[in-house]
């Protein structure tokens, strides 16, 4: 284990006898800018040790996806003049349909035609590409106009999914709804765990590092929100999430 790695596994360990997930959250927060990959492997390792508040399950889960759907569809309507101006702007720039239906898997492993603004033309009908890099990259040649980079930095392209959750296919926190591919690719075991619980449009990997973060970080941060889910870290998750998206932060 690397010095640097060796620190902030000595300050999970403190941690870890607080008992409290949000505490370790931080923990892995550091541990994200300052460990090599093999330490981090070590730190999750502690980090699943602790129990969590509630099971993303449980009957007080069941009650804030309620609430959540009700306040989709009051942002959705409150949102509406705006959408639609999107759709207008996209009409224009791209000459073809605004909204697109990407393929995902949901919550037990059905499919979820996820609704995205367009962003990508002439050739964004795939829902991704045959190879999956690392990291997400932020120069995709797809992405020619500079108002879809604009909707793709400040997750404008995300609302739509807002009908998803009035539905109850998604939720307003939890791993995002991730393709086929990249769950055998990247998630194997750790796949089945993710999709016990329904995908939500802010995930715990975009509340620390949006697109600068890897697949191999993304698929621990999923893992640990699975695992740890509680009241106190969906609403940290929550808070985190809105301003910077709102800001652009670590965005492409």
């Amino acid at each position: 284990m690397s010095r640097q790695g060796a620190a902030v596994a000595a300050h999970v360990e403190r941690c870890s006898h607080c008992r409290s997930e949000l505490a370790l959250y931080r923990s892995y927060e550091e541990a994200d800018g300052l460990a090599d990959p093999e330490d981090l492997a070590w730190i999750v390792e502690r980090l699943d040790a602790v129990d969590s508040w509630i099971g993303s399950a449980g009957v007080a889960f069941a009650v804030v996806h309620g609430v959540e759907r009700l306040l989709a569809a009051v942002l959705f309507l409150a949102l509406s003049p705006a959408l639609f101006l999107v759709c207008l702007i996209i009409l224009l720039k791209a000459r073809r349909w605004p909204l697109i239906r990407h393929e995902r898997v949901g919550r037990g492993g059905v499919a979820i035609r996820m609704l995205k603004f367009r962003t990508m033309w002439p050739a964004d009908d795939r829902s991704a590409s045959d190879e999956f890099p690392a990291r997400k990259t932020c120069r995709d040649p797809r992405v020619t106009s500079r108002f879809a980079a604009f909707c793709r930095r400040f997750s404008i392209d995300e609302l739509p999914q807002l009908l998803h959750v009035v539905t109850g296919e998604m939720s307003l926190v939890g791993p995002r709804p991730l393709t086929a591919r990249e769950l055998h690719r990247y998630y194997e075991r750790e796949g089945a765990e993710v999709l016990s619980v329904r995908p939500g449009m802010a995930g715990l990997w975009q509340a620390m590092g949006r697109s600068r973060l890897t697949y191999a970080q993304r698929r621990r941060l999923d893992v640990f929100y699975v695992r740890h889910a509680s009241f106190r870290l969906y609403f940290h998750i929550l808070m985190r999430t809105v301003p910077k998206a709102l800001t652009g932060k670590d965005a492409c």
